[in-house]
């Protein structure tokens, strides 16, 4: 059996897959996680061989979980499960270690193909990913974000998730001057101003869904 974590923080989602998951042979569903922060506490106490994870999640979020996860369990399969199909996502989270990559409008038959494929040490990405990424490849086409190396990244998902300087400092272990200066540097980068400018932009590539309250 290849034993499977879902990872979303919509409790309607984990369900759906649950159920999907459920009815497919060889595959048992060990558990649920809402955040990357939990999933960190469930793989290390569960021992799953796949990880269905989401990636705009509060906290940590699901790129930063996924290096998080692989560092503490270096055999795992991660495979993202997400809304997001353009650059940067897919380049990311593929560097940082996931195993697969899948829209969430992908149908019932495909995530169960690629949890076994991923399991036998296979990389699966959904035709519709590798689509994008090849055009995207092809045509010279850059997400501003792309500029941006792996700590920017991770600051600024918190910002535009909305969390505060010192909680940002706090989870990736950082000084609060420090952090200061990645923001800076993001808005050098990508030519803002401040935050709500920073988070605006953010929506307008898709990297969020819309203002966090």
């Amino acid at each position: 059996m290849i034993r499977t974590l879902l990872v979303d923080d919509h409790q309607l989602v984990r369900s759906g897959i649950r159920r999907i998951l459920e009815d497919a042979d060889g595959i048992d569903v060990v558990g649920e996680a809402g955040s990357g922060e939990e999933a960190l506490n469930q793989v290390r106490s569960l021992l799953p061989d796949v990880v269905l994870m989401d990636v705009n999640m509060p906290g940590i979020g699901g790129l930063e979980a996924t290096r998080k996860l692989l560092r503490i369990a270096p055999a795992l399969k991660i495979i993202a499960l997400t809304i997001h199909m353009e650059e940067p996502y897919p380049s990311r989270l593929l560097e940082a270690g996931a195993m697969g990559y899948l829209t969430k409008g992908c149908d019932v038959e495909e995530i169960i193909k690629a949890i076994r494929h991923v399991s036998g040490g296979q990389r699966y990405i959904g035709a519709d990913i590798a689509r994008q990424m090849a055009l995207t490849g092809f045509a010279g086409g850059q997400n501003c974000f792309q500029k941006l190396s792996r700590r920017e990244m991770q600051v600024m998902m918190m910002i535009t998730q909305g969390h505060k300087l010192q909680d940002i400092s706090d989870s990736l272990c950082l000084s609060p001057k420090t952090v200061s200066t990645y923001r800076y540097r993001l808005y050098e980068k990508l030519g803002v101003e401040n935050d709500v400018e920073l988070t605006h932009l953010a929506i307008r590539h898709g990297m969020i869904d819309h203002i966090q309250q």
